[in-house]
């Protein structure tokens, strides 16, 4: 923490940097400015009074003049010398709340999302919040954000919930009024919809892709046709192990939304029985203990995917043909969440259109009678 005498020529010559960083005055001590990743500088006052920490924001640097700010500095620091109780009051530095939300909220996440979320906490969160009493973002000030994130939607989407759940849990904390989440009622950007649903042709054409493989990659092979007949997630099959395999259903052990059981059908059924059971896995890696990567699945995937004439879909896309497939053989919403592992059937709304697909053709038909 560099300390320098504060002059407005120095504190207009600082850079942002990844992180927050102070820049000490040498002439006031305890009077500083901090440096936000975003290049907002704003002056601050900290102090320790019978052994902790006050910490207290004066104003932008971009509002505020430096002698404006040195003489808040010393009366600030004057009250918190004669103990006077709003002076005392510490703030709450965003990325501080952050951390304790991530160590103590964050054990209910999946290691992989736990990393996920720290990548936008780190580059779309915290430069704009970065620096701040949390107490004191607003409604505006989120909003704000997510307009400045306007050309990463996707991005924008994502780190919002994650800003929301470290607001909602600073209320359970104590260090926001109860009801004051400023991420409530945040509309998310319209976004052209992924889901991509292979037709009967299409199918046709990848079981015979599929088959042409199967002799050199049987198990990759399998891997597709088990997430076309199941609409579990790739990694849930990849993951598999013997052990999960009972009863005719698979026991998932640390799906996405927690463990839960899949019915098999017997085409399921067939392609785990046609599979060598050498250790542990289903899907063993040669190269190391454990299961084999999605990755090369994704590999084999993408050369399939092009035989089939199907080079659009995902390898994801498997999931939603099955949700597709079963909503359009007449399963209900709350069916088809409970078969794709969803713990909100919300989720699964987006494929309920597709149940009016035999009330269009039903009045397709009935058109062409009426009308001849």
């Amino acid at each position: 923490m560099p300390n320098i005498r504060l002059i407005e020529s120095r504190i207009e010559a600082l850079e942002a940097r990844k992180a927050p960083y102070d820049v000490r005055d040498t002439g006031l001590r305890g009077f500083g400015v901090r440096v936000l990743p975003s290049g907002a500088r704003r002056y601050f006052v900290h102090s320790q009074h019978e052994g902790r920490r006050v910490w207290k924001t004066i104003g932008d640097a971009g509002s505020m003049g430096l002698e404006e700010a040195r003489r808040k500095a010393v009366e600030l620091l004057a009250a918190i010398r004669r103990d006077e109780p709003m002076a005392l009051a510490e703030e709450r530095l965003f990325e501080v709340v952050a951390e304790e939300v991530f160590s103590r909220y964050g054990r209910n996440w999946k290691p992989r999302t736990m990393k996920v979320n720290r990548n936008y906490l780190r580059n779309q969160i915290l430069p704009w919040f970065g620096g701040r009493d949390i107490a004191g973002i607003a409604r505006d000030d989120v909003q704000r954000w997510f307009a400045s994130l306007r050309m990463t939607p996707v991005a924008a989407d994502r780190s919002a919930p994650v800003l929301s759940v470290i607001m909602r849990q600073a209320e359970l904390y104590g260090y926001r009024p109860e009801g004051s989440n400023p991420c409530a009622g945040i509309r998310r950007y319209r976004r052209r919809g992924r889901e991509r649903f292979l037709s009967e042709q299409e199918l046709r054409r990848l079981g015979t892709v599929l088959d042409s493989h199967e002799a050199r990659h049987p198990r990759e092979a399998a891997f597709v046709r088990l997430l076309l007949l199941t609409g579990c997630r790739a990694g849930e099959i990849a993951t598999l192990a013997w052990s999960d395999y009972r009863e005719e259903r698979l026991f998932l052990r640390d799906g996405k939304a927690g463990p839960r059981t899949v019915w098999l059908s017997s085409p399921a059924r067939a392609v785990l029985a046609g599979l060598p059971k050498n250790g542990k896995w289903v899907f063993p890696s040669p190269q190391r203990r454990g299961p084999l990567s999605v990755t090369i699945f994704e590999t084999f995937w993408r050369r399939v995917r092009e035989e089939a004439g199907i080079a659009d879909a995902r390898l994801h896309d498997c999931r939603h043909t099955y949700a597709s497939i079963a909503i359009m053989q007449g399963e209900t919403v709350t069916a088809t969440a409970r078969l794709l592992g969803h713990n909100d059937a919300a989720t699964t709304l987006k494929y309920a259109h597709l149940s009016d697909r035999p009330v269009r053709e039903a009045a397709d038909a009935l058109a062409v009678i009426l009308g001849s």
